[in-house]
């Protein structure tokens, strides 16, 4: 397009206010800055735009004609304008996230109360999947970031941040009492009914390695999907249950389970948040991702 832009904004201010000096007054320029424009664009398109007359200027049919669409082109731009300024001001927008239950209740929930509560008209999308899906997510562009559970294998172009520590434990109910006291080693769980998670998540995977590394392979009586199922199996007496120690701790204070001890504990892991450099996230997302990577 050889005409500039710049006139026909101030073509569409003209014609909005019915004068050169209305619009000269509501574009902060001088009115012979706003006739030269004008002049100027009539040239390019080669017809007057206007009748002026004593109160002003008034369009011409042409000038209607092509007002109806610049109209129509800038008013566009000014609502996409005024929608970046809200993102930015993060008054408007879209987070998307990827978590696991775990995650989600043990770190992420608490980030999203307190931003919930300071910015109440973002829109937060979870996405609740296992470590694996969760990172296959995040690698598609399918998420902003990932909360989630390592072990996992990192991505070159991704920054991990961890943010807390969690604990793998074995817990019981009543019916393995004669286990309360006992320092056990892991080969005794192989004879033992053992309820866990699947195998398509970070800590089956975990668990399943070190026990592996110390010689012992469980084959589970229960594998669920949740690790609060695999809780309440437990106080019912149904196995031995594999979990993360926040899940089992109100049971464990209550004296509902109790927890198994072992002559070589597990080693801790963590709960990280993930995010990648080619993806690109919106304001209100940056702003929760510095929040939890802040701690």
């Amino acid at each position: 397009m050889s005409v500039n832009l710049e006139y026909y904004k101030i073509f569409y201010y003209v014609a909005k206010y019915g004068g050169i000096t209305a619009a000269a007054e509501q574009l902060c320029i001088s009115q012979p800055a706003v006739s030269q424009a004008i002049k100027q664009l009539e040239r390019s398109l080669g017809s007057d735009l206007f009748v002026r007359t004593a109160k002003g200027a008034k369009l011409t049919i042409e000038g209607e004609s092509l007002f109806s669409y610049v109209q129509k082109g800038y008013e566009t731009i000014l609502i996409g304008e005024e929608k970046f300024k809200k993102m930015m001001d993060l008054e408007t927008g879209e987070i998307r996230i990827g978590a696991s239950d775990m995650t989600l209740q043990f770190c992420l929930l608490p980030y999203l109360e307190r931003f919930h509560e300071m910015y109440p008209n973002i829109k937060v999308n979870v996405t609740n999947a296992p470590t694996p899906e969760t990172i296959s997510y995040l690698k598609e562009g399918k998420i902003d970031f990932g909360c989630v559970s390592s072990p996992f294998v990192s991505k070159p172009d991704f920054k991990v941040t961890q943010i807390q520590q969690i604990e793998d434990i074995f817990v019981a109910g009543n019916k393995f009492w004669v286990y309360k006291n006992k320092m056990m080693h892991y080969q005794e769980l192989e004879d033992l009914p053992i309820i866990c998670l699947e195998h398509n998540t970070s800590t089956r995977r975990y668990m399943d390695e070190f026990l592996s590394r110390n010689h012992v392979v469980l084959n589970p009586e229960f594998e669920l999907a949740t690790s609060d199922i695999i809780v309440q199996f437990a106080i019912r007496n149904l196995g031995i249950g594999c979990v993360v120690s926040n899940f089992a701790k109100k049971y464990l204070e209550s004296g509902e389970l109790f927890q198994l001890h072992f002559d070589k504990p597990v080693p801790k892991r963590n709960i990280c948040i993930i995010s990648s450099e080619k993806n690109s996230i919106s304001g209100a997302s940056k702003k929760l991702l510095a929040m939890l990577e802040e701690g």
